[in-house]
């Protein structure tokens, strides 16, 4: 009768104000995401569009522009969402002993024949 009467306590409900894992965890995935990719009204993206048209043709029976001058708007992002310029430092110093020792091997001992 011992799993019967877990599956019933693993099916009761939580108080509103349950601090358990499972109840934060809940709370966390409702929160919308903040995604830095998610551009805000600052930031935006590049952009052509042609200036001036310098050459047309007859493509397919309609005129259509061949060669055009364009300009070119640079994309802008702002602060918040400029990528760090290094990764992340995920390692710290646990312990500093000074200046590493330099490897000298050891060689085994030899006689000199002559």
């Amino acid at each position: 009768m011992r799993p019967s009467t877990m599956s019933a306590y693993s099916r009761l409900p939580h108080a509103p104000d349950c601090d358990c894992s499972v109840c934060w965890s809940r709370r966390e995935m409702a929160k919308p995401a903040r995604s830095l990719s998610t551009p805000c009204a600052q930031c935006r993206p590049a952009y052509a569009r042609p200036i001036r048209t310098l050459q047309m043709g007859c493509v397919g029976g309609t005129w259509k522009p061949l060669v055009s001058e364009w300009t070119v708007e640079p994309a802008f992002i702002c602060e918040k969402h400029t990528p760090p310029d290094r990764p992340p430092k995920y390692w710290s110093v646990v312990l500093d002993t000074g200046r590493p020792t330099p490897y000298v091997p050891i060689h085994e001992p030899f006689e000199l024949v002559g």
